[in-house]
């Protein structure tokens, strides 16, 4: 079982508001908790440690006394409820590992994009070129993922399914290495790990961020990195790229290891645009209306240089969709809502029932099924 506090309650601990007892949250660390009744919004007050916190109900009873475990912090933390004399489950070891180490891609795209403009590149190792344009390989092109087919090899190949792919009888492994995100970064990230020490995580300061389910979907911007940054030390340059490529793969694993307990997969395609390299991140879940229907949901969220960030919903059940969009840039809700008499006839050709289309100015906030939010005590 999870607990993720919506908040602190009103009620706290003495050495909560200075701060001692809020610094005892870190990744890993086990609490005693006790639950101390329901409050008047019918929320769940607990106390862990040395704070109140208020939470919705569990599903399941809680005992009058327990234990949980630190898995994520940052602004939506998650706490395991401990059962007596088990042990931590593999998957939850290998994602409170992954993720203090994860990064989005944008760093690494921006140091690919600054290879391909540096004479530098010619002085690399010659065994680390064709694993760098294997990684290039796997960035699309916007012809690509505008078609329905493409974009569904996208999917594919983004590195969520790899393994999966690769249990298959009779599959060509080599070839699909070569072909998938992750299959191109752990070949990459094997060749610079012989040549180089082990890379720094990512710094991110004290917190470590939570899952990408729990934050839902976030429009990612390019990365600008000067060219001469870089410098001419290749030295630096390949240090550089290993922990890029090390952050990117554990980005991979933590969204396959999220996959693993919920009915939703988070994919992210990089994407070759115009003077440089953008993110579609990509949210997709299967389940089950109120009234037992087959229900999808696709979220999703981009942030091109000429549109600015943009996110969307596309709702089907049964035939009948629902599209919302969100624009950060008023002429960018402009351009979209032009484009809705053409979206329109299309959908209508394929037997599609359009229940709503809508573009709005501002982004939504982030939502999820596991989302929450742990607010600081003030003194």
């Amino acid at each position: 079982m999870v607990i993720q506090p919506t908040s602190f309650a009103a009620l706290a601990w003495a050495g909560a508001a200075s701060g001692s007892a809020a610094e005892s949250w870190r990744i890993g660390t086990v609490l005693a908790a006790r639950p101390l009744g329901v409050n008047p919004q019918g929320m769940l007050v607990l106390q862990i440690g040395a704070l109140a916190v208020e939470t919705e109900a569990p599903r399941g009873q809680l005992p009058s006394q327990f234990q949980v475990r630190v898995l994520s912090l940052g602004a939506q933390p998650q706490l395991e409820v401990i059962a007596p004399n088990t042990p931590e489950p593999a998957s939850q070891l290998a994602l409170r590992e992954r993720l203090p180490q994860q990064n989005g891609y944008a760093p690494l795209l921006a140091t690919l994009d600054a290879l391909s403009q540096r004479p530098a590149l010619r002085q690399l190792p010659a065994y680390l070129r064709p694993a760098l344009a294997l990684l290039e390989h796997g960035v699309r092109t916007p012809a690509e993922i505008t078609r329905g087919e493409g974009l569904a090899e996208a999917i594919k190949r983004s590195g969520l399914f790899l393994e999966a792919e690769l249990a298959q009888p009779h599959v060509d492994m080599a070839g699909l290495s070569q072909e998938d995100w992750k299959g191109a970064l752990l070949r990459l990230a094997s060749l610079l790990d012989d040549e180089l020490p082990a890379p720094r995580p990512p710094s991110g300061g004290n917190e470590t961020p939570p899952p990408l389910q729990q934050r839902g979907v976030q429009a990612q911007p390019r990365v600008t990195l000067p060219l001469e940054e870089l410098g001419d030390d290749i030295g630096a340059l390949l240090g550089r790229l290993h922990g890029e490529v090390h952050a990117a793969l554990a980005r991979v694993e933590v969204a396959q290891l999220e996959a693993t307990t919920a009915s939703a997969w988070m994919i992210e395609i990089p994407l070759q645009g115009e003077g440089g390299r953008d993110i579609l991140q990509l949210q997709l879940q299967h389940g089950l209306d109120a009234e037992a229907v087959a229900a999808w949901t696709l979220g999703f969220a981009l942030d091109l240089p000429s549109l600015g960030p943009v996110q969307g919903e596309l709702q089907l059940r049964d035939l009948r969709l629902s599209v919302r969009l969100w624009a950060e840039r008023g002429d960018t809700v402009h351009r979209l809502e032009q484009q809705f008499g053409a979206l329109r006839q299309q959908l209508a050709s394929h037997g599609l029932i359009l229940d709503q289309l809508s573009c709005q100015r501002g982004l939504p906030h982030a939502s999820s099924p596991h989302s929450a939010i742990l607010l600081k005590t003030m003194a």
